[in-house]
């Protein structure tokens, strides 16, 4: 995929959900000390070291290497078109460059394709309500994640907000396609990219006097616990939202979603001690690691505004209340405060009775005449939220930072 759209990326989910990618969070009060145990891990043993002391050190080596031999503008250059999992690695890399990517972009051994072909269809058939999860849940949920927001607004990708939110939505497209880990797909690109990402951010932050201020005492961005604190926000939050909503979701797809999350983590880096291996084991890692941090700054409200903007761009401000009002709905009052979000006395009641109905509706567990008139004006809504976004063409490349924020 050599060219996505800025406004397709935000509507299939990735908007700030995958901006999540590129930082995480910081304690709102004190981080609970670890304590998840590595037997609930897709490896089934580790040695038990709390992860916000564990970074990704093969990569921020050889990143920071290469950024004091100043080769990333040469590299961003040669990976331009390097989109597709069974693409070659283009010439002219650096030799340890070159080494590092074709090691990082296996599957790991415990990878299972007939799981991420089952993930992939999940994603087709349940594509309306996780869509709008990543992307109005999950995505705005990334804002209330204070060392994700500061990390992104102090990178230097937050001079242009609006292309920083349009290039990390990437990640959040490749992972819910179809053909995310298909040879013919981007997800195995887009990881190691991101990864890559990840190490220059972690070698270039400490050196923000915008950062170093606001970091709560954190000496490098980006720990394990930081990027599993992103997983969280996006595959914990998704599923638990799936069953708040009665979304019908059988045990083979519940597992393949988690598998396809799995095999993202390890692509990231991720090792194995911390991925959870079941959905309990995920959930009780959430709440260690998520749920204590979510707080409100004003990196995050700005953010937010980014995003709510974009949308007012479109139609002139006729969607943007519809999804402040859902973005409520799906993330409570509490989160809704942290960022920001309006309150919207006509939309919230509205939805609030209505999607469970269009929800059920949709798959067929009551009939058509139950629905209310006004739910389907609210689809028709977000429908129009999406046709809109969809419009737009423009070229969408993920680049390895040189610098941080300008100023």
């Amino acid at each position: 995929m050599d060219e996505l759209s800025r406004r397709k990326m935000l509507l299939t989910g990735g908007a700030l959900g995958a901006l999540g990618v590129l930082g995480a969070a910081a304690p709102a009060g004190a981080r609970p000390l670890w304590s998840w145990a590595a037997s609930g891990s897709v490896a089934g043993a580790g040695a038990g070291t709390d992860p916000q002391w564990v970074w990704d050190d093969e990569a921020d080596r050889l990143l920071g290497s290469l950024l004091d031999r100043g080769d990333i503008p040469k590299v961003n250059q040669l990976l331009r078109n390097w989109t597709r999992n069974d693409q070659p690695l283009p010439d002219g890399l650096p030799q340890d460059l070159r080494a590092f990517m074709e090691k990082a972009r296996r599957l790991p051994a415990w990878a299972d394709r007939d799981k991420l072909e089952t993930a992939a269809r999940f994603n087709r058939t349940k594509g309306i309500y996780v869509g709008a999860l990543y992307g109005l849940g999950s995505g705005l949920m990334s804002t209330a994640i204070p060392r994700e927001a500061r990390a992104v607004y102090y990178s230097k990708g937050g001079a242009d907000m609006k292309d920083r939110i349009a290039k990390t939505a990437k990640f959040g497209y490749d992972v819910g396609d179809l053909d995310a880990y298909r040879p013919e797909g981007s997800m195995i690109a887009t990881a190691v990219r991101t990864r890559l990402v990840h190490a220059a951010v972690r070698n270039l932050l400490p050196k923000s006097p915008g950062w170093s201020r606001t970091s709560d005492g954190q000496q490098i961005p980006i720990s394990q616990a930081d990027v599993l604190v992103t997983w969280h926000s996006l595959a914990t939050f998704v599923m638990r939202k799936l069953l708040d909503w009665k979304v019908p979701v059988s045990r083979a797809e519940s597992e393949a979603y988690l598998h396809v999350w799995q095999v993202t983590a390890h692509m990231l880096g991720v090792h194995d001690e911390y991925i959870p291996a079941t959905w309990d084991a995920a959930n009780a890692q959430s709440r260690q690691l998520l749920d204590p941090v979510l707080a409100r700054t004003d990196e995050g409200v700005e953010l937010t505004e980014v995003l709510l903007d974009l949308i007012a761009e479109l139609d002139a401000g006729v969607t943007r209340p519809l999804v402040s009002a859902f973005s409520r709905y799906t993330l409570g009052d509490r989160i809704g405060d942290m960022i920001g979000l309006s309150r919207e006395p006509f939309w919230q009641p509205l939805i609030s009775k209505s999607w469970p109905l269009l929800v059920a509706f949709r798959e067929k567990l009551i009939p058509l005449p139950l629905v209310p008139e006004a739910a389907w004006a609210m689809e028709e809504a977000l429908r129009r939220f999406v046709l809109l976004y969809l419009s737009e063409g423009r070229p969408i490349h993920l680049e390895i930072p040189d610098a941080n924020r300008p100023g």
